[in-house]
C-alpha cells in the first residue's frame, strides 16, 4: 500500500478554515462574560509579550499608552478614571504613558497590578522603544561626530 503525501492544502484549505471559524464563533458565544473578558485581557498580554520578543528592526513602535488604551477599551474605562484609581493626575499619567517621562517603579507596579502582567514587561516596552529610536538616530551618526572628545581637548 502506497502512502499519499499530505499537502498543506489538505489541512488548511478555505473550507476547513471557514469551518474552524464557525466552530470558534459558535463556542465563544457560550462562554461566560467573565471568560470572554479574561480571553480579551490575555490577548492584550500576549500582544505585549510578542512586542517585547519581536526583534524585527522594522517593527511598528507601540507605546505604553497604546497597550494601556487596549486594556481601557476592553474594560470600558477612561484614562481619567484610571489616573484617579492610580491616585494620579490625568496629565501626569499621560506623560508616563506617552513616554514624555520615564516610567518609575511606582507607575510600573500600578500598571502591573492593574493588568495582571509582569512589571518587567512595562520596562521592556519602554527600553525597546528607546532602542528603536536609537537605531533611527544611528543613521545620522555623522551629525554626532562633532561631539567627539578629540574636538574638545588637545591631545
Amino acid at each position: 500500500m502506497k502512502s499519499k503525501e499530505i499537502k498543506i492544502e489538505d489541512i488548511w484549505n478555505d473550507k476547513k478554515k471557514s469551518g474552524l471559524k464557525e466552530f470558534i464563533s459558535a463556542n465563544s458565544v457560550k462562554q461566560s462574560k467573565e471568560r470572554m473578558l479574561t480571553n480579551k485581557l490575555l490577548s492584550i498580554q500576549y500582544k505585549l509579550e510578542d512586542y517585547i520578543k519581536n526583534e524585527n528592526d522594522d517593527a511598528e513602535v507601540i507605546k505604553i499608552l497604546d497597550f494601556v488604551k487596549m486594556y481601557l477599551k476592553v474594560l470600558n474605562l477612561t484614562k481619567k478614571r484610571l489616573a484617579a484609581y492610580f491616585e494620579m493626575r490625568d496629565s501626569n499619567l499621560q506623560k508616563y504613558l506617552s513616554g514624555e517621562r520615564k516610567l518609575n517603579a511606582e507607575v510600573v507596579l500600578k500598571l502591573s497590578a492593574f493588568s495582571h502582567t509582569k512589571p518587567e514587561h512595562w520596562y521592556m516596552v519602554q527600553v525597546k522603544n528607546e532602542l528603536i529610536e536609537l537605531k533611527k538616530q544611528k543613521k545620522k551618526i555623522s551629525e554626532y561626530q562633532k561631539y567627539d572628545y578629540r574636538n574638545l581637548v588637545e591631545i
